[in-house]
């Protein structure tokens, strides 16, 4: 199963600062063994006037071996240790998303953390969320 990543941010900066966002992610996500050779960016074309194709998102391809664990887990670390209001939306190919957001997981205690990855973790992974919702 594919997940479709797109990072956001809130704090009004625009295109530009969630693209750059987005590139932190897809060299956090590379540099995670697990996960190393199952993450393509996702690019749009060039914008008359630009010097270059648009970062839309990440795709990762999850398949099996705890992909989704180790998604989840680099997901939340990842927007732990960002500055601001990030926002990521990780949408699998049959449309089941969840969306984590620094203002979210930031006050989580760590058993609260444990929970949440593993919940996330069933999401991405094609389950779902205890009470048989998405998060």
């Amino acid at each position: 199963m594919d997940v479709h990543i797109v990072v956001g941010t809130a704090d009004g900066a625009g295109d530009i600062a969630a693209a750059d966002e987005t590139r932190s992610l897809l060299t956090w996500l590379t540099e995670e063994g697990g996960l190393r050779g199952r993450v393509t960016p996702q690019e749009s074309p060039p914008v008359p006037g630009t010097l270059g194709p648009a970062l839309d998102g990440l795709l990762v391809a999850l398949g099996s071996g705890g992909a989704a664990t180790g998604l989840a887990t680099s997901l939340v670390a990842w927007i732990r240790s960002r500055r601001g209001a990030v926002t990521v939306k990780a949408t699998r190919t049959d449309g089941a998303c969840v969306e984590i957001s620094a203002k979210l997981v930031g006050p989580m205690s760590p058993q609260e953390l444990k929970t949440f990855v593993a919940d996330t973790s069933r999401i991405l992974d094609g389950g779902q969320a205890p009470g048989g919702s998405d998060l």
